[in-house]
Order: structure tokens, then C-alpha cells, then sequence
């Protein structure tokens, strides 16, 4: 077990594409934002490709790199250990990190299965006990406007939970050329737009509206069903294949939408598709309650829609609020109010709070047992689908209080 140094938190950070650059950004980051009493220092990243791995170590700010996260976890100088692989990896690389005594970050979804999300649980579980934290990266929890609907909701400002509106659309996949990246089949990525992006959405909902899906009925459908072997990948993109390459079944979900009911009872509507042609990265979650609304965009992250239907009839409309006051979650830490921020600042405030844990010796959240709690769910949606929509009981997590 590796022992923090007083006042350095030493990373190593397994995968180095999409999420991979996104976490050392905030890594880079997180330090030269906000007033942390442990500095952060980024020790390794890990890759197969010995020639990528090192390019990608230069570019990102990392001291090192190694080609086999099993050296990475054995090394005394790293404490915390970021898992950002595809989701067969996640159970492996947790579980035996957690062995060694290494605090975990591990990109979302947490596993591709309930018995892996379970089994990284239990792993969580038994290392709590040695002060180990784990947290699981549901980053748009950390949007400065999502974490204020989040407050006002709890606050009572819309009363009751009446209706709950997600959708999670892309389109970088319509064209049937695509290639069979990894996250089109089963194997590597567990579900597609269900697991990719629909558990942002799911996680999200449950989150700012402090209600679980209790139950849902689903559809799932997968558009183009074989696509064309790539030769070369890079995060999201790929090379095609050439004239003539074979071609590979397509074994995720183009897309898939679902009813389902809260536990507080309110009911949700929830679609999740790769091809939504024009929609880039839509992420637009729409609460109503009793006494009002609140709409949240991800395509205009600073600002929240609000209804409040306890003034005057005359006064009623939907207005705008812009999420920039230093009063507002996080952003004491960036710029004076109407300076916008972005994507990428999610992230860093997500290692914020990890960091802020860690030193504190208190648990980050989403825990790992959260993340199970929405992977119950994606278990919920794919077996309502596969047994024509029928009416689908979400289990409940089984962990140690």
C-alpha cells in the first residue's frame, strides 16, 4: 500500500485517448484552480502502445508512462490510480488496484455488467476500510448549472416531482461506413448509446432530482448491423476500411428509449441515440414539479430554464438564469461573473472533489455504490428490451451499509 505524502497526491492514469485527455486536463488543471491541501502530481499514464504512450505522456504533462498497468499499480509512487479504458477493463484494473491499496477514479459506466459493477463494489467496500476511496466519473454531475438544479430541487423550489424529461442524442455514427470501433460491440463497451451515453442521462436525473428508477419499459434498436473492419483507431474516430476488408457485426444498441417511474413517484421518459442526425453532443434534462420547472441544456452549459409558478400570473414565463456568480457551485475558482466556462472544467471539478476526499478521508460521490445503482438500471432497460418492452422492476443494489 502506498503511503501519501503529506502533501502530494501521486496519479497514474491507465488509457490516453477521449477520457484520457480529458482527465489530465483536469489533472493539469485542478491545482491552479482551487486551494486544495494536497497537490496533485502526474506520475504515469499507461498504454500498450509503447510509441502512443509516450507521445501521449509529452502531450499531456505526464512524468512517465509504462506499457502494462500491472507495473503501474505495483509502483510505490502512485497513489490514486484513473482507470479510462473501455468498460471490460474497469473490473480487472479496480479490483486489483483496490488490492494494492490505490484510491480509484474509474470512468462511467462502471463495468459492462452487474456481476463486475458488483464485484468492484464489494472490492470498494472491503478497501473503505483502509481508507480507500473510490469514485466513479458521472462528470456532468459537476456542471456548475446541473449542481444548481440539484439545489433547488432539494430546496423545494418546484414541490412535488411530477414529470422527468432526458434525452442524450449524438450522430457521429450515421453514416453505415463507420467502422466497428469498440464501443459497437458487446464485448468491449457492454451496450452502446444505452451504456455510453444514456447512463449520463440516468445517472443525472437520479442525482439532481435525489429519486431512483424504480421500474421501466424499454426499446432498443440497432440500425446498421454490420460495419466495416477498421485499420487504425483514435478515441472517437477511425480510419475506414479498405475495398474489399471484411466487415463485422454491430452487437450494441444504435439507440434505445424507455419509460420508466421514480421512487418519489414521478414518471420519465429517457432516449439515448447515436443517430440523431445533427445533434453533436445533446444532453437536455426537463424537471416539472408542483410548483414549477427546470430545464437543463448541455449545448448552453452555463445557464438553467426556470418556471416558477408561484408568482403572479402576469409574472409567469420561463426565464434564464446564467450560472457564473461566484455564489454558484464551483465557480469561485474560474471568472468574474458572465465569463463563461466549458466542457472541460466538469472534469476538473470532479478531481477537485476527489482530492478534497481523499485529503479528508471522507467518500467522493458518485461511490462505486451509486454507479451500481445505474447499472441496475442499463441490466433493467436491456432485458425489458429483450422481452418486448414489458414492464421491468430496476433490483436493488446489494452492498454493506
Amino acid at each position: 500500500m502506498s503511503t501519501i505524502d503529506n502533501k502530494e497526491l501521486r496519479v497514474g492514469m491507465v488509457g490516453y485517448a477521449f477520457m484520457g485527455a480529458a482527465h489530465s486536463q483536469a489533472w493539469r488543471t485542478v491545482n491552479r484552480a482551487f486551494d486544495l491541501p494536497l497537490r496533485v502530481r502526474m506520475a504515469a499514464v499507461c498504454g500498450r502502445d509503447e510509441a502512443k504512450v509516450a507521445e501521449a505522456a509529452d502531450r499531456l504533462g505526464w512524468d512517465g508512462y509504462v506499457t502494462d498497468w500491472r507495473e503501474l499499480i505495483a509502483r510505490d509512487d502512485i497513489d490514486v490510480i484513473d482507470v479510462c479504458t473501455p468498460g471490460d477493463s474497469h473490473a480487472e484494473i479496480t479490483i486489483a488496484a483496490l488490492a494494492a491499496g490505490k484510491h480509484v477514479m474509474c470512468e462511467k459506466p462502471l463495468a459492462n455488467n452487474v456481476a463486475e459493477a458488483q464485484a468492484m463494489v464489494d472490492a470498494a467496500t472491503a478497501a473503505r476500510e483502509s481508507g480507500i476511496r473510490t469514485l466513479c466519473g458521472f462528470n456532468y454531475r459537476r456542471v456548475p448549472a446541473a449542481a444548481l438544479m440539484r439545489q433547488m430541487i432539494a430546496a423545494g423550489r418546484l414541490g412535488v416531482i411530477r414529470h422527468v424529461r432526458a434525452v442524450y442524442l449524438q450522430d457521429w455514427i450515421t453514416d453505415p461506413n463507420f467502422p466497428l470501433v469498440w464501443r459497437l460491440q458487446q464485448e468491449r463497451a457492454g451496450s452502446g448509446a444505452l451504456g455510453d451515453i444514456g447512463a449520463h442521462i440516468i445517472d443525472l436525473t437520479q442525482h439532481i432530482t435525489g429519486q431512483r428508477i424504480t421500474g421501466v419499459s424499454a426499446l432498443t434498436e440497432t440500425f446498421v448491423k454490420e460495419r466495416p473492419i477498421p485499420t487504425e483507431m483514435s478515441g472517437l474516430a477511425a480510419s475506414s476500411a479498405a475495398d474489399g476488408q471484411a466487415y463485422g457485426q454491430v452487437t450494441v444498441d444504435d439507440a434505445a428509449v424507455f419509460t420508466a417511474r421514480l421512487s418519489g413517484g414521478a414518471i420519465a421518459t429517457y432516449e439515448a441515440s447515436r443517430f440523431a442526425m445533427g445533434r453533436k453532443n445533446g444532453l437536455r434534462v426537463e424537471i416539472n414539479g408542483s410548483l414549477g420547472s427546470l430545464v437543463f441544456d448541455l449545448e448552453r452549459l452555463n445557464e438553467l430554464e426556470f418556471y416558477d409558478a408561484t408568482l403572479p400570473a402576469a409574472e409567469q414565463g420561463f426565464n434564464r438564469i446564467l450560472v457564473t456568480e461566484p455564489e454558484h457551485p464551483y465557480l469561485s475558482a474560474w471568472w468574474p461573473p458572465g465569463h463563461i466556462i466549458g466542457y472541460e472544467h466538469s472534469f476538473t471539478h470532479q478531481a477537485r472533489d476527489f482530492v478534497q476526499a481523499v485529503a479528508e478521508g471522507t467518500d467522493p460521490h458518485p461511490s462505486f455504490e451509486e454507479a451500481l445503482g445505474v447499472q441496475l438500471v442499463l441490466d433493467a432497460v436491456q432485458r425489458s428490451a429483450a422481452s418486448g418492452s414489458t414492464w421491468t422492476q430496476v433490483a436493488q443494489p446489494q452492498y454493506a451499509a
